[in-house]
């Protein structure tokens, strides 16, 4: 059994942090409550927008993974989707989204 917090536990407590720090947050796509993955669509501030995702870093260890394509970002997520039914697709708009995304979902 893992230590990890179910997916949906995971993306409320995202929402929650971003909405409490005064930005806004919403549900792209639901994925699967237990052990859905979860890519980021994080706005920050006028800033190209980024898809981020739980992942291995160069280092072995648990990072979060820059998945941005070069073009046509709601496409890829999209697409995503299509092969990954359990895939939750978030979007936030804050200031240091990455670091919410982080520190929220990278819960080792």
């Amino acid at each position: 059994m893992s230590d990890r917090l179910p997916s949906g536990m995971l993306v409320s407590a995202l929402l929650r942090r971003v909405n409490d720090a005064g930005g806004f947050g919403a549900v792209m796509a639901k994925g699967d409550a237990q052990g859905g993955a979860i890519l980021v669509i994080a706005v920050d501030k006028g800033a190209s927008p980024r898809l981020l995702e739980r992942g291995i870093g160069p280092d072995g260890r648990t990072a979060l993974i820059d998945s941005t394509p070069a073009e046509d970002l709601d496409g890829y997520w999209r697409r995503r989707r299509l092969r990954d039914p359990d895939l939750w697709v978030v979007e936030v708009d804050v200031a240091a989204a990455e670091r919410f995304a982080a520190e929220t979902i990278l819960n080792d």
